[in-house]
């Protein structure tokens, strides 16, 4: 693999790909990747022209009319060496990811493997893409379907997780017979690109995958094109409404994972320990930076006497660079990201909560240009607060108090967003009580980050996802294929003949 960190003195260059070559872009709009524990610059990725974004959606095309005729073994062979590739180089791409996102090395590592699942997943297209068959529906006549690749398909991928929503993208669409351009965060680049190489030395061919670069004009140009498809986002509410509104106004298939507001509901009766070990790591994990992070804790009658060991587990974390060893909460993205971070905890102390645990103004001895906010709990919050109205997408928890399970689902169901949420209990009648109320896309009983494996589909819900099909598993293979009906009958030369039928039946 080419791409690698940089030196102190000299910045990589992001590339684009266009038709199986490396291009240099030439746009005039540059911008830095930055390491926000130092600020050190890693590299400089280019905001490609239209006239670029033609160029990878025309190579996808043309590149499709040969792929989509590829066998399916094939394809699959392909994604099983992409997973060996990706397995060998996890670690060395896990360095290159902690350094431009600032998650710790081992939540890094975490990152590829959950996309490698998919990868692995991809490997039993075969299977997934079958279609159905019945014989003698009507006298000689069959009835089959075909499930078929659409054609060029693009994907826009956020900043928390460089390898693996991408990873969530690629491998699949491509494996179903699909090209596919893809515009990674222009925020962290680095270790996506590092992904790409592996999929063209696993063998995908010319121009079946692209790469563009940018913000908001190339989002716009990829939702607007004609030749694409469907459109996959992963993101911001305000930027995935947007993807969702204008890439449908335009013909496309979408689906669109956006924000988020977590909650984990704690009864008295859960496991002290495992519970409290559970809301601090899905709470301030990732500094906070996932979309499938607890960022509310709705603690249930006498649970909230368990506030003060979920302060004191807290303050135990450990802040500072990712790639430090024993980190658990590094920097977040920018100090754009960390000034909003600080700005609805200010609003927080002004709305009357109870700020437990301050983590502003943290401070990392040889780091002190970094992005850390530390981690930050509040007490006494209301459902009006902008701190709970909010998705804070920082290190902040926030605790609310209700006396009964039907008031803890009717505050989560009330809750705009519906991603995930957790349950932490011992009573298998309060778990299913909780599974059948709740109106939320992913539940988890005592599971705090309920994200499912690949074998199932990703399934946030409400203001949390627009768009009927989820990411992975058995639902983007029917987001990345279209339904061919085929009903057949066939004469040979004994056939007898029914004569001519006027009626809408077969017989």
């Amino acid at each position: 693999m080419n791409a690698s960190l940089p030196s102190d003195t000299q910045a990589a260059t992001v590339k684009l790909l266009i038709d199986g070559e490396w291009v240099e872009s030439r746009t005039t709009h540059w911008q830095n990747v930055v390491n926000p524990a130092t600020q050190q610059v890693l590299g400089r990725v280019p905001f490609a022209t239209a006239e670029e974004v033609n160029a990878a959606v025309a190579a996808a095309e043309r590149a499709y009319v040969q792929w989509r005729a590829t066998p399916i073994g094939a394809r699959m062979r392909i994604m099983l060496k992409l997973q060996a590739l990706i397995r060998e180089h996890s670690k060395r791409i896990a360095a290159v990811l902690s350094a431009e996102q600032g998650k710790t090395v081992a939540d890094a590592e975490g990152d590829i493997f959950r996309g490698l699942e998919v990868v692995e997943h991809a490997c039993s297209v075969g299977s997934l893409q079958m279609g159905e068959f019945a014989e003698n529906v009507a006298g000689g006549v069959d009835t089959y379907t075909l499930r078929q690749p659409i054609g060029v398909c693009a994907g826009i991928t956020p900043f928390n997780f460089p390898a693996m929503i991408p990873l969530w993208m690629f491998p699949m669409a491509i494996v179903c017979g699909n090209t596919f351009v893809l515009k990674p965060s222009e925020q962290d680049p680095l270790s996506t690109m590092l992904l790409v190489e592996l999929a063209l030395e696993a063998g995908v061919p010319q121009g079946v995958l692209n790469v563009v670069h940018g913000g908001k004009e190339v989002v716009d140009a990829i939702c607007t094109h004609p030749t694409i498809k469907a459109v996959s986002f992963v993101g911001s509410t305000a930027v995935g409404t947007h993807v969702y509104d204008l890439a449908g106004r335009h013909g496309k298939r979408v689906q669109a994972m956006m924000g988020a507001k977590n909650h984990a509901v704690v009864l008295p009766d859960a496991n002290r320990e495992q519970t409290l070990n559970a809301l601090v790591g899905a709470g301030f994990g990732a500094a906070g930076q996932r979309c499938m992070a607890t960022s509310v804790v709705v603690m249930v009658g006498e649970s909230r006497k368990w506030i003060p060991d979920l302060k004191a587990l807290a303050q135990q974390l450990k802040v500072n660079a990712g790639s430090e060893p024993g980190t658990d909460v590094g920097p977040v993205i920018s100090p754009r990201a960390k000034a909003r971070i600080e700005e609805l905890i200010e609003s927080g102390v002004q709305q009357g909560a109870r700020l437990e645990l301050d983590g502003r103004n943290v401070s990392v001895p040889g780091y002190e240009q970094g992005n850390f906010v530390g981690p930050t709990l509040f007490t006494g919050v209301t459902t009006d607060m902008r701190i709970y109205t909010e998705e804070i997408f920082g290190p902040v928890l926030v605790v609310l108090e209700v006396d009964t399970l039907d008031e803890a689902i009717a505050l989560v169901n009330r809750n705009p967003f519906g991603n995930g949420t957790g349950l932490f209990t011992q009573s298998g009648a309060a778990a299913r009580k909780f599974q059948s109320e709740i109106d939320v896309g992913q539940v988890g009983i005592n599971i705090p980050i309920p994200v499912p494996v690949p074998f199932f589909s990703f399934t946030g819900s409400r203001g949390s996802k627009l768009g009927d099909l989820g990411p992975y598993g058995k639902q983007v293979v029917q987001f990345y294929t279209q339904t061919k009906t085929v009903t057949a009958r066939w004469f040979d030369d004994a056939s007898v003949n029914t004569g001519v039928n006027t009626t809408i039946h077969l017989r």
